[in-house]
């Protein structure tokens, strides 16, 4: 489904990605895990066209995205739940919701998918008149993450979704992660959680200022020592 070969990605003239190259398979849980800095999320940047790559190119369902506008590679089925959330504080939860579908004109599968991410997070759905700001932080990342479902995404990208959560609605999102991808839902995650992340994932990739330093299964990561000592605080 996705291809990224060999992109050097800039930040003025400091080289961030330095020559990544990764692929997505249709229907999997592909994670980055990575130190601060490693370039993860200017991974998810430079995909979902908030950035373009100086080197290098990014195929999507064997065509060039890489250089188009974000809402160019938006309408292709590429949807970024950013870091930090990112919500519309002054918008109802409803609001916000409608706005993750506003490439799409199918009002009765915007009102069945509404539904839908109405039951997955039942807060939601009880705060659904309630301006975004004045939502906890949990709630504005289930938000975040029910908006980009409502764009009805063919690949999912997700960046950094249990940062500075309560343990248990951490468990929640990586619940919803799982929900979605037996749903059907193509996952590229980004996730400081490596544990937890490389525990869902069919495959990771370990980034390390700005190059890729390991890849393999989820679940051999996990079991890897170097990856252990590095990411899960193991001596």
């Amino acid at each position: 489904m996705l291809k990224v070969n060999d992109i050097h990605t800039f930040y003025g003239q400091i080289e961030a990605l330095k020559g990544i190259s990764l692929e997505v398979q249709e229907g999997e849980i592909v994670t980055l895990i990575g130190a601060n800095g490693a370039g993860k999320s200017t991974t998810l940047k430079t995909i979902s066209g908030a950035l373009a790559p100086k080197h290098g190119s990014i195929e999507f369902e064997g065509g060039i995205i890489s250089g188009m506008p974000i809402h160019k590679v938006t309408q292709k089925g590429v949807i970024q739940v950013p870091e930090g959330r990112r919500i519309f504080a002054r918008m109802t939860v409803t609001e916000n919701l409608e706005m993750g579908a506003f490439l799409r004109s199918d009002k009765d599968g915007i009102k069945d998918d509404m539904d839908r991410v109405f039951e997955m997070f039942p807060r939601l759905r009880e705060r659904a008149g309630q301006k975004g700001g004045t939502l906890s932080g949990g709630e504005q990342q289930m938000l975040a993450m029910a908006r980009g479902i409502m764009a009805r995404p063919k690949l999912l990208m997700l960046d950094e979704p249990s940062m500075g959560l309560a343990p248990v609605i951490v468990e929640l999102i990586f619940e919803t992660i799982v929900e979605l991808n037996k749903s059907g839902s193509t996952i590229l995650l980004v996730e400081q959680n490596a544990a937890m992340a490389l525990a869902i994932a069919d495959r990771g990739y370990v980034l390390e200022t700005g190059t890729i330093k390991l890849t393999g299964p989820g679940k051999d990561l996990l079991q890897n020592e170097e990856v252990r000592k590095a990411y899960l605080g193991e001596t």
